[in-house]
């Protein structure tokens, strides 16, 4: 029996990990990981052809980044998302939570920049627009953390306990636009915290963890609610096909279970990426504190020994 015209069939077999990572492409993402891979690796190619380094682990994070987005939406997981809560929502965390991470670690719009050449004087090239998108101020509004914060809790609540995210799910593209929308949210959300990409916003470190764990709790409330509930309460997994073999309460339960763990991975994952760079800059600094002393021959430690040598004239 098709499911809500997306042309899939509702009777799949019990869920297995076998049988969630059989190939089963969504044409969309399909297209859209593969053009994501073929423009970083443009820029990658343009930058070694002209001389420049590109961090190796800034390219295989973009890579795994894409990769995960391809895992969720070209397998039989997207294919089971479409009727178990608990596989939706493993679909979820990943998209909104771990992909954008792992993309915005490979810096592609400081790849982009650099890669694109510049136009010619008085003229716009996509490299000038692209640095005109990135300080308007419809940029600035959208990746500010009085918006961000916000749209990334209510991308939970008010999708999933309102009549919208039956709507979404009853149409294939609705299922897509979803599914972008929730990739879009983590890019905007995690962009100025990791900190990575130029941006309109560059907080500090601790403002950018203050802004990382201002989100997260909410995250796990979320969870509890589907895990605490006593009844199924998302209309489309409410009557799970015979064939699964599942009871719908029990997998909305293990769906809440998966979003409170869930809400510590992109927590771990940040912080460490924001000690290893807040480390970087203190290397950085000192190494430019130490070619200052180099340059000036020291002149602060000699004021401060002749500072000593005329208290001793003094003391003498």
């Amino acid at each position: 029996m098709d499911h809500s015209g997306h042309g899939m069939t509702m009777d799949l077999p019990p869920f297995t990990l076998g049988r969630g990572l059989a190939w089963s492409a969504d044409p969309f993402f399909l297209i859209a990981c593969l053009l994501g891979l073929a423009l970083y690796g443009w820029g990658v190619v343009r930058l070694t052809r002209r001389g420049d380094k590109w961090p190796v682990g800034r390219t295989v994070s973009f890579v795994a980044g894409v990769l995960s987005v391809g895992l969720m939406m070209c397998t039989k997981l997207n294919d089971y998302g479409m009727v178990m809560f608990s596989v939706h929502m493993v679909q979820h965390m990943i998209i909104s939570m771990v992909s954008p991470i792992l993309l915005l670690l490979g810096a592609p719009i400081t790849l982009t920049l650099r890669a694109l050449p510049t136009a010619g004087r008085g003229r716009k090239g996509p490299r000038e627009l692209l640095l005109m998108l990135l300080h308007s101020r419809y940029m600035r509004i959208i990746t500010h953390p009085a918006f961000t914060i916000p749209l990334f809790i209510a991308s939970l609540y008010a999708l999933y306990f309102t009549p919208l995210f039956d709507f979404l799910m009853g149409s294939k593209v609705g299922h897509i636009g979803m599914m972008v929308h929730f990739l879009a949210v983590g890019l905007v959300f995690f962009w100025p915290i990791m900190g990575v990409d130029p941006g309109p916003h560059r907080p500090g470190y601790v403002m950018r963890m203050l802004e990382l764990f201002a989100g997260m709790p909410f995250h796990a409330f979320f969870g509890i609610a589907l895990m605490m509930a006593s009844s199924p309460m998302v209309e489309t997994f409410q009557n799970p096909s015979a064939s699964l073999g599942i009871d719908a309460l029990s997998d909305q339960n293990a769906a809440g279970g998966i979003a409170w763990a869930f809400s510590e991975v992109p927590s771990v994952l940040v912080l460490l990426a924001l000690l290893f760079q807040w480390y970087a800059s203190e290397e950085r600094q000192a190494r430019r504190s130490d070619r200052a002393a180099d340059r000036n021959g020291d002149k602060e430690l000699e004021a401060y020994n002749a500072y000593l040598a005329s208290l001793n004239t003094r003391g003498g």
